[in-house]
């Protein structure tokens, strides 16, 4: 390949559209968490995008695809690797054709789980509120509206913003699912208030079954964050993370903590 032959063409339509989807998934102990969970969710979201699925795409054929490239790139035993599925050039807003290829890149990361020491300050980001549609729930390439909240975190000093959906009902953060604890109960958004349909969203709720501790899912709003015990934040590579502050309300952690015992255990 010439040094300025582009890796990924610009006829690509992950570039040209953000036409593709994407999972972030960890490595954690040398254990790829949840990876068959990752890969039906993101086939669902090809599916949705009229994709043409290959019948060798599978949990097992990726995950030997990740295993070769974290040896290649020596990055174990804890990593970060994201996988992109794109539809092949061709057309402009109109495609010529649903056939897929993909992208899997890792990233080195230095430990586990590890909750946040100091609790995170968040607030609501209403600028430009998250669309109701059949694309809500899906991890796209279509990301311009998180990236104007994470701004608004920076021009703000804050740690993270919540995501308002067209309803004004809180949905999600700027990369995380939102939980919030009152009187021992745990509540989140439902995916109809558009939330990305979180792996470890999914995970929390799983755990909170097991030890039999309630789980609702209720819309949010700014009233409930501030009659709340707790607040915690969730995805895929930074595990849970729990709130300190949002406006003049301040939080616990009790329920992060126990969950990120939890989490860590799944990893060994």
């Amino acid at each position: 390949m010439s040094r300025y032959e582009p890796l990924i063409p610009f006829s690509n339509r992950s570039f040209r559209y953000g036409d593709a989807v994407f999972e972030t998934i960890r490595l954690c102990n040398n254990k790829l968490l949840f990876l068959k969970d990752h890969v039906t969710r993101l086939k669902l979201a090809m599916t949705v995008l009229r994709f043409n699925i290959p019948a060798e795409f599978t949990s097992e054929n990726i995950q030997q695809q990740i295993i070769t490239l974290l040896k290649h790139n020596i990055h174990a035993p804890n990593a970060r690797i994201r996988l992109t599925v794109f539809r092949n050039e061709g057309g402009f807003y109109t495609p010529s054709t649903n056939d897929i290829s993909f992208l899997i890149e890792s990233e080195l990361l230095n430990q586990e789980f590890v909750l946040n020491g100091t609790g995170l300050t968040v607030d609501i980001f209403t600028d430009i509120k998250k669309p109701l549609n059949k694309l809500s729930n899906l991890k796209t390439a279509n990301a311009l509206l998180y990236v104007m909240a994470g701004l608004s975190n920076q021009s703000m000093k804050l740690d993270d913003c919540l995501l308002v959906n067209s309803e004004g009902k809180i949905c999600e953060s700027v990369s995380s699912n939102v939980f919030v604890v009152k009187d021992g109960a745990i509540y989140t958004p439902p995916l109809n208030d558009g939330c990305i349909a979180g792996i470890m969203r999914k995970q929390i709720i799983s755990l909170a079954s097991q030890y039999k501790i309630l789980v609702f899912e209720k819309s949010i709003s700014d009233y409930i964050l501030s009659n709340a015990d707790e607040v915690f934040l969730t995805n895929s590579i930074q595990g849970i993370q729990w709130v300190g502050r949002f406006k003049q309300k301040f939080y616990t952690s009790k329920f992060a903590t126990f969950f990120i015992e939890k989490l860590n255990q799944l990893t060994l």
